[in-house]
């Protein structure tokens, strides 16, 4: 089966609807995608009966590690109880949120014109940088998403270079296990936080990202090694975010290894 396992809706930061990324799975020949929305699980209500490709539902949680000040993203799949997972990422929301109305207010202060009320919004209610960057460009107050301004903005020490507060990788792999679900490390060459893996698989991870945009042959080589070593099994996905995402990929150019299949779509999904 080709299946895309990390895939970004308007429900986080992704630039198509769920009804646009299942059009567009089917003219790429796809046998199934799972979308793995940012932090939360509201699309798994939204996605359509009978769609015209397999369409399940995933999460993606954004996490940090303190100690080792690496950043790590947590897969989960197969989720069977979304209420333990939504009670422990809703805080991150809603503190993202708050952190892009504060850069709103700081933009504002600089003399861009940013009307919350106009803006587009996670799932109609939150707001990314994306959304951010989308609304000057939608207004001609910069010429695009990722060049100069947003560089020099949002990243390198900018004005809006500020981060929220994450929860632990551990803490984030907890909340699927507890919810009954499969929890799979996402794109650990991209972050290079390969150390987290053993600790993480003692912990109850099930799986490895393999296939990713981002991931040298060399990552791919030592992703492969500690899968066999802690016996996980990998999976892989474009992480479609469509226009707001700087590294142009389209949906199933990435798909997951035979192993996370079996391991993911043979299981009952939300």
């Amino acid at each position: 089966m080709k299946v895309d396992m990390h895939i970004h809706s308007t429900v986080s930061d992704g630039s198509l609807s769920i009804p646009e990324l299942i059009e567009r799975a089917k003219k790429n020949g796809l046998d199934a995608i799972i979308i793995t929305d940012h932090d939360t699980l509201s699309h798994a209500k939204q996605i359509p009966e009978n769609p015209a490709v397999r369409t399940e539902a995933g999460i993606e949680i954004s996490a940090f590690d303190y100690e080792k000040d690496m950043r790590a993203h947590i897969l989960g799949y197969n989720i069977k109880r979304p209420e333990y997972i939504t009670k422990v990422v809703q805080p991150t929301l809603e503190a993202r949120h708050e952190n892009s109305l504060k850069q709103i207010s700081i933009l504002n202060e600089q003399g861009y014109g940013i009307d919350v009320n106009d803006m587009r919004k996670a799932d109609g209610k939150y707001i990314y940088k994306q959304h951010i960057m989308e609304y000057l460009v939608r207004h001609e107050q910069v010429p695009k998403l990722f060049g100069d301004f947003y560089y020099n903005t949002f990243k390198n020490n900018g004005i809006c270079h500020f981060d929220i507060h994450y929860i632990s990788p551990l803490t984030a792999l907890r909340a699927i296990k507890e919810a009954g679900g499969l929890a799979v490390l996402a794109h650990s060459g991209q972050q290079q936080n390969f150390c987290l893996i053993p600790e993480l698989a003692e912990n109850g991870l099930d799986g490895l990202e393999l296939h990713h945009h981002s991931h040298s042959e060399q990552d791919r080589i030592t992703i492969r090694s500690y899968a066999e070593k802690y016996s996980l099994f990998l999976t892989g996905g474009s992480d479609f975010h469509g226009v707001y995402e700087p590294f142009q990929v389209d949906v199933g150019d990435f798909t997951a290894d035979e192993s996370g299949v079996e391991a993911i779509l043979k299981g009952d999904c939300i």
